[in-house]
């Protein structure tokens, strides 16, 4: 029948995005711009710091280069469509391109998964010196990285299963970027076989990772109480709440977008639930993990002292920042 086709011969898909805000959207794209800038400076910032300073070549600051770059790709993958349709009547993109979106989209939630998971085991190992020189080698984190990486891949498989459904109908998807619950409406064959491997790969990444972190980080209150200088423990317990209150926001809302958004329909909420999961919180990591570290303050001060042209961009993005929290903090 005419109506029965495949994904991949239909021109294009409308995307609504923030189409129903018309008296704010000015204002929605001043915020998410600004936030889309610092989130990239500051990750972009602390790939370079790590990479150049041979200080921070150790298992935590490695691991952390890799979490900057996935929240790179995952910006990447929706952030700047959204920006370049903002102000367009009829937002449009090819369903190819949908599909791909999604898959880099769900690849890069699925690789972070996993790689919270070893930065979490990484940090209870920590707490014994002697016994995270034995395990965590420099060839263990990279088959680790490597592998956080391969196992994101695995959601090609609900990709292929997603090109072989049909469409019938609207191509309308009520949402800023083709997640894939919006993109099941629009099929008009069964889609409960790939509904079942969301599912499975989200109970598999999502609540075995966030269970791995969390008993790691349960291993790591416990080594915390047994430090004697009060001194100490308040300070390892500070570092440590921060670390995990990353990880909740991280599986709190990757649980919450996903539950509320399997119903197919996409509220405000939901669309805002998902910037804060998409764009926010890729912001926040570095700030959580490193930047607030007496290590990478120190890092800086050495990179700074150097003169050079990259330094000198450095001292240009350090004075963005600046601006960026200038003007968040009066509320921009």
């Amino acid at each position: 029948m005419i109506w029965r086709r495949n994904i991949t011969e239909i021109i294009y898909s409308i995307l609504l995005g923030f189409s129903d805000f018309p008296r704010i959207i000015t204002g929605l794209f001043v915020v998410f711009l600004l936030i889309y800038i610092k989130t990239l400076t500051w990750n972009l910032g602390l790939i370079v710091l790590i990479r150049l300073d041979s200080h921070l070549h150790t298992p935590m600051y490695f691991f952390m280069n890799n979490l900057s770059f996935i929240d790179i790709c995952y910006l990447a993958s929706t952030v700047p469509k959204m920006f370049s349709k903002f102000f367009q009547e009829q937002q449009t993109i090819t369903f190819v391109g949908c599909a791909v979106q999604c898959f880099v989209f769900s690849t890069m939630g699925l690789s972070e998964s996993c790689l919270r998971a070893a930065m979490a085991y990484d940090r209870h190992a920590a707490m014994n010196p002697l016994l995270c020189l034995s395990i965590m080698s420099p060839t263990l984190c990279v088959r680790v990285a490597l592998g956080s990486c391969l196992a994101g891949l695995s959601s090609i498989s609900q990709l292929c299963a997603l090109l072989q459904l049909h469409l019938c109908g609207p191509n309308v998807i009520h949402h800023f970027f083709c997640d894939m619950p919006q993109l099941l409406v629009l099929f008009s064959t069964d889609t409960f076989f790939v509904q079942l491997m969301t599912a499975m790969l989200t109970l598999i990444f999502g609540v075995i990772n966030a269970l791995v972190a969390v008993m790691s980080y349960v291993c790591i209150v416990i080594s915390i109480m047994k430090i004697t200088p009060t001194k100490g423990r308040s300070k390892a317990f500070n570092t440590c709440a921060s670390h995990l209150t990353a990880v909740t926001l991280f599986h709190a809302s990757n649980m919450f977008v996903f539950l509320s958004s399997s119903s197919g329909g996409s509220s405000s909420f939901n669309r805002f639930a998902l910037i804060f999961y998409n764009v926010v919180i890729p912001m926040r990591n570095p700030l959580i993990y490193s930047w607030k570290n007496k290590e990478i303050k120190d890092a800086l001060k050495r990179f700074v002292k150097e003169e050079g042209p990259l330094q000198m961009l450095t001292i240009c993005l350090i004075k963005i920042i600046l601006t960026l929290n200038s003007m968040h903090m009066n509320g921009v």
